[in-house]
């Protein structure tokens, strides 16, 4: 299956805990301003990518703690990024995803492919980046308005609950 693709990073320290490869894909409808990656908004934007390329490239490192999914917008491809969650799964490695969509967001679109994406992730960094609540300050996001969901506890609890760093 083919991705739409800003970059990718195969070793990270910043777009999550741990070592990670962190996929960034082109498209975002949300026009933050002073986002970091501009250059992916476009929907026609970048290049495609095989997801098997990926997954094997990711297979291929044995340091990695994790992959993330950042962009552009995520959740506007969740059908590719959902094989590749499938198969970092089974690699033993943790899902992070950054979107400008929120946590309640995502559940209340009744979107099947961006709840099973959702469904994927351990960790969700959510919210638009505001530019007057930015801070250098904050640990894996941007702005203070954006959190660290952990899915998975909230998926059961049925509301947000925040990750632990």
């Amino acid at each position: 299956m083919n991705i739409r693709m800003f970059g990718y990073s195969p070793e990270s320290i910043v777009d999550g805990k741990g070592f990670r490869f962190s996929i960034f894909v082109q498209g975002c409808l949300m026009d933050c301003p002073d986002c970091h990656n501009p250059e992916s908004h476009d929907l026609n934007g970048g290049y495609f990518m095989d997801t098997e390329a990926l997954i094997k490239e990711i297979s291929e490192n044995p340091l990695l703690d994790g992959v993330t999914f950042s962009g552009g917008e995520p959740f506007l491809q969740p059908e590719p990024l959902i094989e590749i969650a499938e198969a970092v799964k089974k690699m033993n490695l943790n899902i992070w995803i950054y979107s400008g969509y929120t946590f309640e967001d995502i559940l209340a679109s009744g979107d099947e492919a961006k709840i099973n994406l959702l469904r994927q992730a351990d960790v969700l960094v959510d919210g638009p980046f505001k530019k007057d609540e930015r801070s250098l300050e904050l640990k894996f996001k941007g702005s203070r308005n954006q959190r660290l969901v952990d899915v998975k506890k909230s998926l059961d609890a049925g509301e947000a609950i925040l990750f632990e760093l």
